[in-house]
């Protein structure tokens, strides 16, 4: 397993590094957060640690949730209850504040890793409709007689849980939960994204949709003949 490590201060790479490695974990390290994510499909980590002082933590809890639900450490300086709470509400697994202790965050971060898991995508049954296939094994789809495609973690977690409620129309805080795995008040814009991601690999014309339909003021669902 392996962590990513986006900071920017030499000290907190140091240590943060170090604690990480403690933990068990290889580590990469990053200084933009924005560069990391755009290139996450490339090697997505088991674990992300932020410790930024730019921009602000809900937003970097945001960025982070737009390409992944993998454990996600934010750093920060010492935080009101407020902020805490709100962090952890909307997609942080841990809130850490300086100044910390290393030996407690290794203790933290191995207690986090032991919590990793869910259900192995290879134990999901393969799903059809309507001349689209699914495979969690490989996490791949299939339209038709058109080439297969390989589908990032949150693509492949938002196709099934739309296509074992086929015909049914979930809201968005009902997809963040289901795909992101935290409850909290829905970000449109985080689900609006990774749709429209989704629709360029699976629709013949992302703007005129077959499978993913939007059903305005209300959410998506998904809807094919049997």
């Amino acid at each position: 397993m392996y962590a990513l490590l986006i900071a920017t201060d030499r000290d907190d790479v140091a240590v943060l590094s170090l604690v990480l490695q403690r933990a068990g974990l290889a580590v990469t390290t990053s200084s933009d957060l924005e560069r990391a994510m755009r290139s996450w499909a490339e090697r997505p980590a088991d674990v992300i640690v932020v410790a930024l002082l730019a921009p602000e933590p809900p937003a970097q809890v945001q960025r982070v949730r737009a390409e992944t639900r993998n454990a996600l450490i934010v750093v920060i300086e010492r935080p009101d209850e407020g902020l805490h709470y709100g962090l952890l509400e909307n997609g942080a697994d841990l809130v850490v504040s300086r100044p910390f202790s290393a030996r407690l965050l290794i203790a933290q971060v191995r207690a986090l890793l032991r919590r990793i898991g869910g259900v192995p995508a290879f134990t999901l049954p393969v799903l059809s409709l309507g001349g689209l296939t699914l495979d969690p094994a490989t996490r791949s789809v299939q339209v038709a007689d058109r080439p297969s495609k390989r589908l990032t973690h949150l693509e492949f977690r938002l196709l099934y849980t739309l296509m074992i409620h086929r015909d049914q129309v979930l809201p968005t805080d009902t997809i963040i939960e289901r795909v992101w795995g935290y409850s909290g008040e829905g970000n449109r814009e985080l689900v609006r994204g990774l749709i429209s991601r989704l629709r360029g690999k699976v629709e013949g014309d992302p703007r005129k949709p077959e499978y993913i339909l939007t059903v305005p003021g209300v959410g998506y669902t998904f809807g094919v003949e049997e």
